[in-house]
């Protein structure tokens, strides 16, 4: 996984409130165990018509949504099902960041484990953020935890200590492990050596 660095782009809007992890990833997909392509599938039965190919009206399929690395969802966003492939779809279609009121709690979880930023605005900035220019650049800085607009203004947002660390270095959970192998062997030799004390 990649370091998380500050970045400014603009958003893809999709006011839709309760968008489901099917709707994000249907379940047909579920059978890869690779992230590979599937961004090509990320809202698969909104984005292609019944022959495949894509519906020129749905937003991904702008130039403009292509080069965007910001999702503004509607509220409750990735509710349903508790996949890891909606996050992962996401990401490989080249999202870095999801703005919405509200999460469900495993997509929210399963976002920060996997290089997506989930980020809870009020309903006021959610506003704001709908009322601007589609090519207007937002800047995210997870180091200082601030989201700035346009014209200059900055909010900041929650997110979880361990979970911003490992993202700011790049790091899955066994990565996160594997950084202390040292104290963890360490322990594990103190502890066989009190057993065997015992013994």
């Amino acid at each position: 996984m990649s370091k998380f660095t500050a970045f400014s782009s603009a958003m893809v809007k999709m006011g839709i409130d309760n968008i489901d992890t099917d709707q994000i990833i249907p379940a047909r997909f579920l059978k890869t165990i690779s992230k590979d392509g599937l961004g090509d599938s990320l809202f698969c039965d909104w984005r292609y018509n019944a022959d495949g190919t894509p519906k020129p009206d749905f937003i991904l399929n702008t130039e403009a949504a292509k080069k965007s690395q910001i999702l503004l969802a509607g509220d409750n966003f990735g509710c349903g099902s508790s996949r890891e492939h909606a996050p992962w779809a996401l990401t490989q279609y080249g999202f870095r960041a999801v703005f919405s009121t509200s999460f469900a709690d495993i997509f929210k979880s399963n976002s920060l484990k996997n290089g997506l930023l989930p980020i809870v605005v009020s309903r006021d900035l959610h506003a704001k953020l709908f009322a601007l220019p589609d090519d207007a650049a937002i800047s995210i800085d997870l180091a200082t935890q601030k989201v700035t607009l346009p014209d200059g203004t900055s909010t900041e947002f929650a997110v979880e200590p361990f979970s911003k660390h490992c993202l700011l270095e790049g790091l899955d959970e066994m990565g996160y492990l594997q950084q202390h192998e040292a104290q963890i062997a360490a322990f594990e030799s103190r502890r066989l050596g009190s057993l065997n004390t015992l013994a």
